[in-house]
């Protein structure tokens, strides 16, 4: 794919600009997707389930031609403008100065923390995840009236999907807000502008409360894992506390195409 291909791809005007900088990427739980660039591009690029294989060549084929066509069109458009891309030092010192004050920060820390302690706790209850699905294996058999084995087991496994799917999505998309506020790049050229940093503390709130939605899903199912469930949306509660603090617009910033 060369950059014609990616201007005609593109060039639809049902699409609509910058959805995809906001989203939480999962684009087969999204109603959007007829509206997004960036999904169009996705499918031109990876057409089938062989291509999407990070163990295929065909697909580290396919993302070197994407990472050859991307930088052309970096480096053109960076001529075009006059923009020197040579980074100094300094600017580099900077940047990880930044990031390190932003991992210093108490949301990632503990978001961080979430993300391990998903881990842990799926690891701890391994055994009684299998009891529970013993258990409505044994019900779906006895066909007991008023059960729905099938039905819980299918919640159950779509619960497992939202943890997992924003387990570590909320830190990497906290550390750029962060990071993007501790910058303070947009603040010093247009305070009245939406700001990007609360866009991305958006889509991390967004992805707590589905979290928070979820792991009380997963003790109504599993009420003896109580205690340890209680104890991650006690955490994650901190955490969405802390972010509406640290980012008090992130609700209100209105993402093209969601909001």
């Amino acid at each position: 794919m060369d950059k014609n291909d990616i201007f005609r791809i593109l060039d639809n005007p049902d699409f609509i600009p910058g959805i995809y900088n906001y989203c939480d990427r999962w684009c087969e739980r999204c109603t959007m997707t007829t509206k997004c660039g960036n999904y169009a591009l996705e499918k031109e690029r990876f057409p089938d389930e062989e291509s999407k294989d990070i163990h295929n060549e065909k697909f580290w084929n396919a993302l070197s031609d994407i990472f050859k066509t991307t930088m052309e069109m970096i480096l053109e458009d960076a001529k075009k403008k006059g923009i020197d891309l040579q980074v100094d030092d300094s600017a580099i010192e900077e940047r990880k100065a930044v990031k390190k004050a932003a991992k210093d920060t108490e949301i990632v820390k503990l978001a961080n923390k979430y993300g391990k302690d998903v881990d842990i706790w799926f690891d701890n209850s391994g055994d009684i995840m299998k009891e529970k699905e013993q258990e409505l294996r044994k019900q779906h058999e006895m066909e007991i009236p008023g059960l729905d084995p099938v039905k819980d087991s299918a919640e159950i496994n779509d619960v497992i999907d939202v943890i997992r799917w924003y387990q570590h999505q909320i830190y990497v998309k906290l550390m750029r807000a962060v990071t993007g506020k501790l910058e303070g790049m947009q603040d010093e050229f247009d305070d009245d502008m939406p700001k990007d940093y609360d866009g991305s503390a958006k889509v991390a709130l967004l992805g707590i409360d589905r979290s928070i939605a979820a792991w009380g899903a997963m003790m109504q199912h599993i009420p003896a894992e109580e205690n340890s469930i209680l104890d991650i949306l006690v955490l994650l509660e901190r955490l969405r506390k802390n972010t509406e603090t640290f980012f008090p617009d992130a609700r209100s910033f209105k993402r093209p195409g969601f909001d």
